[in-house]
């Protein structure tokens, strides 16, 4: 039977990560793997995770299942974070193993309940999502979303794309901060966009994967909030991986918002599909994020480290752009400044990329996405004059 298995592609980033272990050099720089760092390059634990975890190590009395769905008090939680009050009657709900697991079940709950349904992706898009399409032998379709021109969006060619959806078709949104370019639509364009889908009577899937790293936690989910009022179904995928820092714990959450006669239904498959896929979902970062949310002292001080995080990432693009202005003598790379969450694409090509890793010791992936948050105050003018070196 195994004889039978050929390989698979291997995932770029990973295949970046493993480079990037071997390499020698002392001066090399990880722009490549998603995950946020300090200046020191270290990816910290938050000061109410410790906390929780420590109050939670003294109460905790058993490890026993949780629910098939979750814990009530975590679908609470994080319904109230992303949505804000009122949504209650409307939410189906489950815990899941991280945000790529809340993405997974959300396809599979589209496959179930309309297998001939396309799902329309942004060009460029995170590559697990259409990773993950595929695998599920769903249709998928693009829409244009990224000016590599003026490294910002490109309004007529989202609008002109999205109004060729079918109706029935799941239209996937990066809630805030877009993976890989960082370029994010205005609120005007929002609205717009929210007015082409119900238009056409396309199902909006929102991956918000970044809630706090962009504008603040209230802003970034402005976008959500108004496409969960103004559509019957809606499905929602978040990750608690960055907001939180507990990467390793997977914790994330689906939320299906239908009409509230059909949540019961709605909820009953979301628990099936966790029932095939793993089962009973992962508690010991759900059960954390949910601590933290609860308790105000908690609360106000993962806050107030996620804000810092926040800042720190706004003022190394601010140093980023300025750096690169004087080293190119061009304002070609001023969009870096106007991005926001962890990523940006530079629009330097894949010869320029690989001669920034074999020559300046610089990782970024393929496309020329580089993660902001792998970069300090010492780093960022060497990024910079390495892109001008290499005649970015």
């Amino acid at each position: 039977m195994l004889e039978a298995l050929t390989p698979q592609p291997q995932d770029k980033i990973l295949v970046l990560m493993a480079q990037f272990r071997e390499d020698p050099r002392s001066t090399k720089v990880d722009l490549g793997v998603g995950v946020y760092k300090d200046a020191t390059g270290l990816t910290p634990v938050m000061r109410a995770v410790k906390t929780a975890e420590k109050q939670l190590w003294e109460r905790e009395v058993t490890k026993t299942y949780t629910g098939l769905a979750g814990e009530p008090a975590f679908h609470a939680a994080m319904t109230n974070l992303i949505l804000g009050p009122g949504f209650a009657d409307r939410a189906a709900v489950a815990a899941t193993p991280g945000g790529t697991g809340a993405l997974h079940q959300a396809l599979e709950l589209i496959k179930m309940a309309s297998p001939k349904a396309t799902v329309w992706v942004s060009n460029p898009t995170w590559p697990n999502h259409t990773s993950i399409i595929r695998y599920l032998g769903l249709n998928i379709a693009e829409y244009r979303y990224f000016d590599a021109a003026s490294g910002g969006i490109d309004e007529p060619g989202i609008l002109a794309d999205l109004a060729k959806v079918a109706k029935g078709d799941v239209v996937l949104l990066h809630g805030c901060c877009h993976n890989p370019t960082g370029a994010n639509p205005s609120p005007e364009l929002w609205a717009k966009v929210a007015d082409v889908l119900s238009i056409r009577g396309a199902i909006p899937f929102v991956d918000l994967a970044y809630q706090g790293f962009g504008d603040g936690l209230e802003a970034d989910a402005l976008a959500t909030r108004m496409i969960a009022a103004r559509f019957p179904e809606v499905l929602i995928a978040a990750s608690c991986s960055k907001n939180f820092g507990i990467y390793r714990e997977r914790t994330g959450v689906l939320i299906a918002l239908s009409e509230p006669s059909r949540k019961a239904v709605v909820q009953a498959n979301l628990a099936y599909l966790n029932r095939q896929n793993f089962s009973f979902p992962p508690d010991h970062g759900a059960r954390l994020v949910t601590m933290i949310l609860e308790d105000p002292v908690l609360c106000a001080d993962w806050k107030a480290e996620l804000e810092e995080v926040r800042l720190n990432m706004l003022t190394l693009r601010q140093s980023l752009a300025e750096e690169l202005r004087r080293a190119t003598n061009s304002d070609r790379y001023d969009f870096v400044a106007h991005h926001r969450g962890m990523f940006s694409r530079l629009g330097i090509t894949q010869a320029q990329v690989d001669q920034l890793r074999d020559t300046h010791g610089i990782y970024m992936v393929g496309d020329s996405r580089i993660n902001i948050a792998g970069l300090n105050a010492r780093t960022v003018p060497i990024l910079a004059q390495a892109i001008a070196a290499v005649g970015g």
